[in-house]
């Protein structure tokens, strides 16, 4: 994460916790970092050196106005003013990290060969939230690279039961092992 991801994400959300809007603008950031992945354009138009700021600017308001809270609204321009929108995704994730941090949120990314089935999600879900104490977001990733077992990723921990995993341990024994 870039600082000046940290330091805009941080500042939006201290001014969001102030006002008690902290859930109404991490949805609506989360919602647009989302559709600015699956539009990566619009982003490269908001840094577009060809138009002036006030054209950018003009563009986020005909895009946005009425749509988003006018915190968030006025964060995207100035981002966009300071030349930063590129950064908006790490300011999304700075700005993340604090609401999970004061709202007992912890985010998972539990990495499987197959999808979780819906009651695995929740055993797994609810015996990481007994073991933490914290609301659980449970993301699935698929990698069949791992071939079985889970990978959990969170509070940049990693903790690694996958089949893959073990077979590498092995690996590592049996080239350590003289005979």
């Amino acid at each position: 994460m870039t600082e000046v991801g940290n330091v805009y994400g941080e500042s939006l959300y201290e001014l969001a916790k102030e006002e008690a809007l902290s859930q109404t603008i991490c949805q609506q950031l989360a919602a647009l970092q989302q559709s600015f992945r699956q539009e990566p354009d619009f982003l490269r138009l908001l840094g577009t050196p060809s138009l002036t700021k006030a054209e950018r600017c003009q563009i986020l308001d005909d895009s946005f106005r009425g749509k988003l809270h006018p915190y968030v609204l006025n964060f995207l321009k100035i981002l966009t003013e300071k030349g930063y929108v590129r950064y908006f995704s790490d300011c999304c994730d700075s700005f993340t990290r604090h609401y999970d941090e004061d709202n007992g949120i912890l985010r998972v990314s539990a990495v499987t060969a197959v999808a979780l089935k819906p009651e695995q999600e929740q055993k797994l879900t609810e015996k990481l939230a007994r073991i933490t104490g914290k609301e659980i977001i449970l993301h699935n990733r698929i990698d069949p690279a791992v071939l079985g077992g889970v990978r959990l990723d969170y509070d940049g921990q990693r903790l690694d039961d996958t089949v893959s995993h073990r077979m590498e341990a092995i690996r590592d024994l049996l080239n350590k092992t003289v005979l």
